[in-house]
């Protein structure tokens, strides 16, 4: 198994028709497709975003950072949620996404997460990065 996260990336098009569906209607559908996940016991965590106009940005293109209210640049493909999910194979993934009740316009980008596993497990920092995910038992 492996993790992979579903980044949901909508336009201000898709966003605007989203806001046009009845709240209590997009939670039925999201819940509906969230049930499945946890039946089929791939979903690991599942989170939407606030609105971006409640963002700020912490740009580091000059020598200090400097921080902006709202989203960053063109807001043509925003970042509004993610799911993470443990399956077999990007694949599996894909599939997964393919299902997502998702509105016209927007686009599901698929990362695969690496594990801890992956890393260097004599490096300083991975041994206490291990020991405390040993200790909140994400382990």
């Amino acid at each position: 198994m492996a993790k992979y996260m579903l980044i949901m990336r909508g336009t201000d098009e898709s966003f605007a028709k989203m806001m046009e569906t009845p709240f209590e209607q997009m939670l039925e559908t999201m819940g509906r497709f969230n049930e499945e996940l946890i039946r089929a016991g791939v979903l690991v965590a599942a989170e939407g975003l606030d609105d971006p106009d409640q963002g700020v940005v912490v740009d580091f293109t000059d020598e200090a950072p400097v921080v902006t209210d709202g989203p960053y640049g063109e807001t043509k493909e925003l970042f509004g949620g993610f799911y993470l999910l443990d399956v077999a194979s990007k694949e599996e993934a894909v599939e997964w996404a393919k299902r997502l009740p998702a509105g016209a316009g927007t686009k599901v980008e698929i990362r695969r997460v690496p594990g801890i596993d992956e890393f260097p497990q004599d490096n300083e920092w991975i041994i206490k990065e291990r020991a405390w995910r040993e200790r909140t038992g994400q382990l």
